[in-house]
């Protein structure tokens, strides 16, 4: 593993019933690209050897890090430990790494959790105004309670914030899995850059679809 920091939490809150937004102190020097991750490990004997990747969601320049992320209660996994941390906790964090970087506006393809390397890189955007408006977000999601930071997306994306519900049939959402067919009504050029982000399921069947549909591989980022 690339060189370790520690940092400290310093709050957490929840954005959805099983999302946390937490916010820890910044190691002095420390920078990333939006959509980079870092390997994040609880500093305590029995977690030392459990290190996960996530992904900062906050601006470059902050003077914080802020992450967002899930807790999965199927098992007494990092998540479910992350989600139980007070304020005051050590954790450790490894140099920046990843694939997924803005190669310029495009189409961004989330699945549940899989929004989150997206934030970041959504935020520096639309704050920089350099792409503003010309970006789209397709966001699956199994209910409207389960969207991360749906109005700040909203806010960002207008009429281009495509959410997609695949448990619950709700008015302003749409009901359909994200397939092939659902990819071909919604984008008209198949030319620009696509964002791919979500479980492993997701990920196989619309990187197939896409190419399917004429996107040129090399104008596909995910994480590899």
């Amino acid at each position: 593993m690339s060189e370790q920091h520690k940092i400290t939490l310093l709050m957490s809150e929840f954005v959805t019933h099983d999302v946390k937004r937490f916010v820890f102190s910044k190691p002095p020097g420390f920078t990333f690209e939006p959509g980079q991750g870092v390997e994040l490990t609880i500093n305590q004997p029995d977690w030392r050897d459990e290190s996960r990747p996530f992904t900062p969601t906050n601006f470059v320049d902050d003077k914080v890090l802020e992450f967002t992320i899930k807790r999965y209660v199927d098992h007494d996994g990092v998540t479910k430990k992350l989600h139980g941390l007070p304020a005051g906790s050590e954790l450790l964090i490894s140099e920046p790494f990843g694939t997924i970087n803005y190669q310029g506006p495009g189409v961004f393809l989330a699945g549940g959790a899989g929004i989150t390397p997206f934030i970041a890189i959504l935020r520096a955007q639309y704050r920089s105004s350099a792409d503003g408006g010309k970006n789209h977000l397709i966001f699956s999601n199994k209910t409207p309670a389960d969207i991360i930071y749906e109005k700040e997306l909203r806010h960002y994306l207008g009429k281009d914030c495509i959410l997609t519900c695949t448990d619950e049939t709700v008015a302003g959402y749409e009901s359909r899995l994200i397939d092939k067919d659902f990819l071909g009504e919604k984008i008209s050029d198949f030319s620009v850059p696509f964002y791919v982000c979500g479980p492993p399921g997701f990920m196989d069947a619309l990187t197939g679809a896409l190419k399917e549909l004429g996107a040129d591989p090399q104008n596909l980022v995910f994480e590899q």
